[in-house]
């Protein structure tokens, strides 16, 4: 994963509770920047990266994803306060993807519909991040030359905002799953359980892991360094994986349920 830096602000989403904005980097690219000091601060920009870069490796249409950093000078003369202070407070290593120009929002009425095998992976992969983002109220997904692509994954892996029982609580069944935007589209869902939980694998998702910042890890008290603390993302990810049939089995009761209802 490249390491950019932000040299032009250029203008903040404001459809992104958290302010993200467009901005030039070193390399002369368009990226839509996440921010450390945003709401939910580097627990967002960990479920960001680790939930892209899982999405990627499964084949998912992904952004690229990049670390950003930001200095002192980023933005001073943002006339908005609200924005200034925002910057300020991001100062270091914050999260980017890049920007895809004329992307349109994704609407699940458009035909042709997505391809089933495409929309069961999506659908698999959320109910594994725990990603409750993707909904008709909050789609998270473009459509930009033609092609699907997957954003904003800050709200997965919610379990880290409390790390009590964590473990436990990897086997949850995700209910959430019943308000996917695609979920309708997923008719392989078993198929894609298989063919994904093979692509996982401690030696692909731990190196995922390794690319959170320590910085982003902060002064967690539920672990001694953050050695431990990456270890326990990776136990997280590893548990739920082998507990992959319990949000597989939720995803396909509540397909039935919305095929009754239709």
């Amino acid at each position: 994963m490249q390491t950019i830096q932000a040299t032009r602000y250029i203008k903040p989403l404001r459809e992104g509770g958290s302010l993200p904005a467009i901005a030039e980097a070193d390399d002369g690219q368009l990226y839509v920047i996440k921010f450390l000091g945003a709401g939910q601060g580097a627990k967002a920009l960990i479920a960001e990266l680790v939930a892209g870069e899982i999405a990627r490796w499964l084949g998912l249409p992904v952004p690229e994803i990049a670390l950003v950093e930001l200095d002192q000078n980023f933005g001073r003369n943002e006339p908005n306060p609200e924005i200034r202070d925002l910057l300020q407070a991001s100062v270091g290593t914050n999260l980017a993807m890049r920007y895809l120009s004329n992307a349109v929002t994704f609407n699940a009425l458009l035909k042709p519909p997505p391809e089933t095998e495409l929309a069961s992976t999506i659908v698999w992969f959320d109910a594994y991040v725990t990603n409750v983002d993707r909904t008709p109220r909050n789609v998270n997904m473009l459509i930009c030359q033609n092609q699907l692509w997957l954003i904003d994954h800050g709200a997965s892996l919610y379990f880290h905002h409390d790390w009590r029982n964590y473990l436990a609580r990897s086997q949850t069944p995700f209910a959430a799953i019943k308000d996917h935007t695609l979920l309708a589209f997923a008719d392989t869902l078993p198929q894609a359980d298989v063919a994904l939980r093979a692509r996982l694998t401690p030696d692909t998702i731990s190196p995922i892991i390794d690319l959170i910042p320590d910085s982003w890890l902060g002064q967690e008290s539920s672990f001694a360094n953050h050695a431990e603390h990456r270890a326990a993302y990776l136990a997280f990810l590893l548990n739920r994986l082998a507990a992959s049939t319990i949000f597989v089995e939720e995803a396909l009761r509540a397909r039935a349920k919305f095929a009754e209802s239709v």
